[in-house]
């Protein structure tokens, strides 16, 4: 690769009034501007300490962090750890601290997710993998990881920082558990449901508990909490399965079948095998395994199963199941936000 490519144009990061591009504020396009009202001005901290972070004074190092952060999308674990703070009692500046660190952990996973899966778009952006290779890539995202901790021990709690490297820890072994399962299509749903509890919804669910924590919560408080963020965590995840498969790309924004194209077992897939008769269930995983196969190719067996409105279902269930759990707090606008956050991952289109 050119030498040129690697090189910013910039010497650093432009300032607040030199900024040509920057991520919408959260929530703008995505109709969740009024469930994040409540917690308007804190995110807006958490972003700005992002900004801060997510900088360097060598140019192509500050061009990668600005690319990491520009990938800012709803920023749902950010939310859920302010929303969670303010419901059970008043935010501070670990809160800030620790929201800013889990989306770089979060962003550091979406980056090395899409090396494995070869993507070439997310959020409407070139991947950095497609833009600077494998190498760098995997670089960049070790990068945020390690950085996500310094910025968490800015808030000097010992045991915030263990919850974190715990959750750390169990989103690695929800993708290793993912990637040894590859072409594994008889897994059942159970194994599934909880490898991406690991993968997916640990980070969703420690965001919550963080959040609570920090705000003095009992144990108790705080256990349910984070059983909040995991059923909704699970909820997207099921989702975002079902949009690779059916979903546009102009809507979600990122390459589209790349679950088939990496042979990963996902709920749609596994609930058709289990509703057809072997002789069936032989023809479905030929064309599972066959490297040509398209979505379009499999959508006829999953319309004969129902698997599409099933795996719809299962997400359902764990959203209304954290929709209870925020109904029973006391009322106050982080309250009804939790809920609101909830219901709307029922309408969920991208």
């Amino acid at each position: 690769m050119d030498k040129e490519r690697f090189v910013s144009q910039t010497a650093s990061r432009p300032n607040d009034d030199m900024v040509t591009e920057v991520p919408p504020l959260p929530g703008n396009a995505n109709g969740l501007e009024s469930v994040y009202l409540p917690i308007r001005t804190e995110m807006s901290s958490v972003e700005s300490i992002l900004r801060k972070e997510l900088s360097n004074e060598v140019p192509f190092v500050d061009e990668l962090l600005q690319h990491s952060w520009l990938l800012g999308g709803k920023r749902i674990r950010p939310a859920f750890l302010l929303l969670a703070g303010a419901s059970c009692g008043t935010i501070r500046e670990p809160h800030l601290q620790m929201a800013a660190a889990l989306e770089m952990i979060h962003t550091a996973t979406l980056i090395h997710d899409d090396i494995l899966d070869e993507a070439l778009t997310r959020r409407h952006r070139a991947t950095a993998n497609s833009t600077w290779g494998n190498k760098i890539s995997v670089l960049l995202g070790d990068y945020l990881f390690t950085h996500s901790f310094h910025v968490a021990s800015l808030s000097e709690s010992c045991e915030a920082l263990r919850m974190l490297a715990v959750a750390s820890n169990r989103v690695c072994e929800g993708e290793m558990r993912q990637n040894a399962w590859q072409g594994k299509f008889d897994l059942t749903e159970a194994e599934y449901l909880r490898m991406i509890t690991e993968k997916t919804a640990e980070l969703c669910g420690v965001s919550c508990r963080l959040g609570a924590f920090l705000s003095g919560a009992s144990q108790e408080q705080c256990d349910n909490y984070e059983s909040y963020g995991r059923r909704l965590g699970v909820a997207f995840q099921v989702i975002d399965d079902v949009l690779d498969l059916v979903g546009k790309p102009n809507q979600v924004g990122k390459t589209l079948g790349t679950d088939l194209v990496n042979q990963k077992p996902t709920l749609p897939v596994i609930h058709c095998l289990q509703e057809m008769n072997p002789a069936a269930q032989e023809e479905f995983k030929t064309i599972l395994v066959d490297r040509t196969s398209t979505c379009d190719t499999l959508m006829p067996y999953l319309d004969g199963t129902g698997s599409i409105p099933y795996a719809r279902s299962v997400a359902e269930n764990h959203a209304k199941g954290a929709i209870e759990f925020a109904k029973s707090l006391p009322s106050s606008p982080a309250a009804t936000s939790l809920r609101q956050l909830a219901e709307f991952v029922l309408l969920r289109s991208h």
